[in-house]
């Protein structure tokens, strides 16, 4: 008879993995550096690369951390949120990732600056040492470089409402 039950036992176990998985989101796929210090990083600024922008900049602030590309399409649909955040005073950081200065440069002359400063990041090393998998990644580092939060792909506002908005408001009290 335990010969006849044990594969059925096997399958309602396997059949429980799976259902499991399938509620999963396969986009999220975790982050190593939530909360561990910012990696360190010193990049040339994208306008004016006679300046530096590093992981220094984000002490003694809530500042959420943008990576972003010209050539990525996603980062278009997100941008509106986070000029709107701009407008709003939230403190915003960019790294433009893999991407050349001019194509940079004129998506934000066409769409607008939303960030405090960006940092270019033209080979990707520094993406590489944050963890990114690809644009659009956001990330919200605390007030002593601490990082809170990792957004994989676009913000949305329904994002922004109940995760990041909430989580920077903690931040900033704390």
């Amino acid at each position: 008879m335990f010969k006849h039950l044990l594969p059925l036992g096997l399958f309602f176990i396997l059949a429980g993995f799976l259902y499991m998985g399938l509620s999963l989101n396969p986009r999220d796929i975790g982050s190593t550096r939530i909360d561990k210090p910012a990696p360190p990083f010193t990049l040339p600024e994208l306008n004016d690369p006679s300046k530096t922008l590093s992981h220094q900049d984000f002490i003694g602030k809530v500042t959420l951390f943008n990576v972003w590309a010209s050539w990525c399409r996603t980062c278009r649909y997100e941008h509106p949120l986070l000029m709107e955040l701009a407008k709003r005073g939230y403190v915003i950081y960019g790294l433009n990732y893999k991407d050349t200065l001019e194509k940079a440069r004129s998506v934000l002359a066409e769409t607008g600056n939303p960030y405090v400063a960006n940092a270019f990041d033209e080979k990707g090393r520094i993406g590489i040492d944050w963890g990114v998998t690809g644009t659009p990644e956001t990330f919200i580092v605390d007030k002593q470089g601490i990082v809170r939060y990792k957004q994989v792909g676009q913000i949305t506002v329904e994002d922004l409402q109940q995760k990041i908005l909430p989580l920077i408001e903690k931040l900033e009290k704390s």
